[in-house]
């Protein structure tokens, strides 16, 4: 795939969604972290829903350890790996009022130093809440990427290398929210809805499905 196609497909991207976001509810960084590390093998919905229970009883690191993590389980439990991410969770409120003064640290180093945050996970947090442009390689930006040919690669790292190096930079820091939202209601994994994707007459993939 060539420069100009790929600014074409985040052109038009752009234009039919100018500001896209995350669809976890957070107002502050701490509460993205924590929606984050809820999010693993979970849908946001789900996750939207428990941290709608447990924000408005504890949405800094030392109000969770305050609640406890008997406490903490029972408001996120209808996640899925509950019992890991509370554990997570708590372990990470604790070295964030010892090191970080209660704050979410804006470097990659500090934030993959915490329990249970992975190079993607710091990713959302240094694109979502501090406005860098990272991209996290999810399972969606991976298929998108792979079959549209914007950025192919045999694993997320390098799909997420060749994005950085592609992706025009005026699209940089929203490349990752398009890429998820396209992934996730359009070019989907089973049967890509190609019949009303905008940038269908760009795309690169040669089994694309005629009726959408």
């Amino acid at each position: 795939m060539n420069a100009q196609k790929r600014y074409e497909i985040f052109a038009r991207l752009r234009e039919h969604n100018p500001e896209p976001t995350t669809e976890l509810n957070w107002s502050t960084p701490f509460e993205l972290l924590t929606a984050v590390l809820l999010s693993a093998q979970a849908t946001d919905v789900g996750v939207n829903k428990a941290t709608a229970r447990l924000f408005p009883v504890a949405n800094t690191p030392q109000a969770i350890i305050d609640l406890g993590l008997d406490a903490l389980k029972q408001h996120i439990k209808t996640i899925g790996l509950y019992n890991t991410k509370a554990e997570n969770l708590m372990k990470t409120c604790r070295m964030l009022v010892e090191k970080h003064g209660g704050e979410v640290p804006r470097t990659r180093a500090e934030l993959e130093a915490l329990p249970g945050v992975g190079r993607k996970t710091a990713n959302v947090i240094l694109n979502t809440a501090f406005g860098d442009p990272t991209i996290a390689v999810d399972t969606h930006i991976f298929r998108v990427s792979n079959r549209t040919r914007i950025a192919p690669g045999k694993n997320v790292n390098e799909v997420e290398q060749k994005l950085l190096r592609h992706v025009p930079r005026e699209f940089r820091r929203d490349a990752h929210h398009w890429l998820i939202l396209h992934g996730r209601y359009t070019c989907v994994a089973r049967r890509p809805r190609c019949g009303s994707c905008v940038i269908e007459d760009l795309c690169e993939y040669k089994e694309k499905v005629e009726l959408g």
